[in-house]
């Protein structure tokens, strides 16, 4: 097993993804790929992350149900998870909202559009040996 932090980067545009793995992967991270919440809990039964940067708003399996799901698990509970939404008090066509972001077991969460270096430095506060 490599001493590099793992990172699982789960959301359903494919261009944040890319984005995001690829500055983390820049910053000696290792990570791999979701976009669904169903995909991403495979992957953590295949290889647990040290870190999830989890979108809200998926296909198959939201990430507040996700973040839930393994924040009830003992096995799986220790992982740190960002949430990533999109979603604002303003918008009446959803219910979600970032008080539902702040109300998760999350250990952290940051809205969208990203901000990539305060995400950056929200990863790097969170994987600290």
């Amino acid at each position: 097993m490599s001493d590099r932090k793992f990172v699982l980067v789960v959301d359903d545009d494919a261009d944040l993804v890319d984005a995001v793995t690829l500055k983390l992967e820049s910053l000696n991270f290792r990570t791999a790929k979701a976009y669904d919440g169903v995909d991403a809990w495979d992957k953590i039964k295949s290889e647990k992350p040290d870190l999830m940067i989890l979108d809200v708003m998926m296909p198959r399996k939201d990430g507040f149900e996700l973040c839930k799901e393994i924040k009830a698990s003992p096995e799986y509970r220790d992982i740190t998870v960002i949430l990533l939404t999109a979603v604002t008090d303003h918008i009446a066509s959803t219910s979600y909202t970032h008080m539902d972001g702040k109300s998760t077991p999350a250990d952290d969460y940051i809205p969208k559009p990203i901000d990539m270096d305060a995400l950056m430095e929200i990863v790097k506060q969170n994987v600290r040996s």
